[in-house]
C-alpha cells in the first residue's frame, strides 16, 4: 500500500491519528521537501514517529518515482506531504504512477494553507482563484498571475497568493556545467510579494489592485507564533512577519461585517483600516 499522508502546517504533532498509524505500519517513509516545509526538522519527525524518514527531493519524486514505489504492492510505504497531499500536482502524478503499477493507494488528508487561511477572518467561500508568485530575476518577471487577480477582483472575491520557495535549486552556471551545487534555501516574504505585485500593477495599469488595496499578510499559520496583519499593500511593505512560511491575501471588493471585525483585530493601523472599510466597503465602525 502507498499511503499519501498530509502532515498539516506546523510540527510533528499535526499529523492525524490515522496518518500516524499508517506511518508506523510502513517499512519505508518519505518526506516530500520542495513544495512546502514544516517548522521542525526531520529528526523531530523521526523521534515522534519512531521511524526513519527519507527526504524526497523534487528530482526523486518527479523522475525516480519507481524508487519510492518499489515493492509497494507487497509492503506499506508512506509518502508524507506538508499540508494536504493534493496541494501540488506532483503528488497526483505519483498516485497515477502507483495505480499504473497496480499499487493500492490510500490518501490521508490534513489541514493546508488553502483552508487554514480562514484564520484571517476572511470567509473561505469568498475566495476566488489562488495564485502562485515566483521570485523575479533580472531577465524573468512573469505577470500571468495578474489576470487571475483581476478576474477575482471583478467579481469581488479575495485572492490567496502562495509565495515562492526555492529549495535545492541550482544556479544557471552550475546547471550548465552539470555541477550538483545548490543555492541556499530562499522563502519569499510578504514584503517581497507586495513589491512584485505593485511593480506589475505599475506595468499593467489595469487597476486589479493599488497600493491602497486592503490585504492580509500571514506567516507560520497553524503554529503557536503565527502572525496575521491586515492593512493596505503599501502598509504591509514594512511589516516584519518573521520566519517563513509567508502567504498573502488580496482582499476582494465585497466584505462581510464579520470579516471586517476580524480584520480590525489584526490591523496594522486600526484608524486607517476603519477609514478604508468606510470608504471602500461602506462598513462603519
Amino acid at each position: 500500500m502507498l499511503y499519501v499522508i498530509g502532515l498539516g502546517l506546523s510540527d510533528e504533532r499535526d499529523i492525524t491519528v490515522k496518518g500516524l498509524e499508517a506511518v508506523r505500519s510502513s517499512e519505508r517513509v518519505y518526506l516530500e521537501s520542495y513544495t512546502s516545509i514544516l517548522m521542525v526538522d526531520k529528526q523531530r519527525l523521526e523521534d515522534f514517529y519512531g521511524k526513519e524518514v527519507t527526504i524526497a527531493y523534487r528530482e526523486t519524486v518527479e523522475s525516480c518515482s519507481d524508487e519510492i514505489l518499489k515493492d509497494a504492492d507487497k509492503i506499506n510505504v508512506s509518502f508524507l506531504v506538508v499540508g494536504d497531499p493534493y496541494g501540488a500536482t506532483t503528488h497526483t502524478d505519483l498516485v497515477i504512477r502507483a495505480r499504473e503499477l497496480g499499487v493500492p493507494v490510500k490518501t490521508i488528508h490534513n489541514a493546508s494553507i488553502m483552508n487554514a487561511i480562514g484564520a484571517t477572518g476572511l470567509q473561505l467561500y469568498a475566495f476566488g482563484q489562488t495564485i502562485s508568485m515566483v521570485f523575479f530575476t533580472d531577465s524573468w518577471r512573469p505577470d500571468s498571475f495578474y489576470d487571475r487577480v483581476k478576474e477575482n477582483s471583478t467579481i469581488g472575491l479575495h485572492t490567496l497568493c502562495l509565495l515562492d520557495i526555492k529549495v535545492r535549486e541550482q544556479s544557471l552556471e552550475n546547471m550548465i556545467r552539470n555541477r550538483l551545487i545548490y543555492e541556499p534555501p530562499r522563502y519569499m516574504t510578504v514584503n517581497e510579494a507586495v513589491e512584485q505585485l505593485l511593480e506589475i500593477e505599475e506595468k499593467r495599469q489595469e487597476n486589479a489592485y493599488t497600493k491602497d488595496t486592503l490585504a492580509v499578510g500571514v506567516s507560520r499559520i497553524g503554529s503557536d507564533d503565527q502572525v496575521i496583519r491586515a492593512g493596505t499593500l503599501e502598509q504591509l511593505l514594512t511589516v516584519d512577519f518573521g520566519k517563513p512560511l509567508h502567504s498573502l491575501v488580496i482582499v476582494g471588493h465585497r466584505l462581510h461585517l464579520l470579516e471586517a471585525e476580524v480584520l480590525r483585530e489584526n490591523a496594522v493601523d486600526l484608524e486607517g483600516l476603519n477609514r478604508i472599510l468606510l470608504r471602500d466597503y461602506n462598513i462603519d465602525k
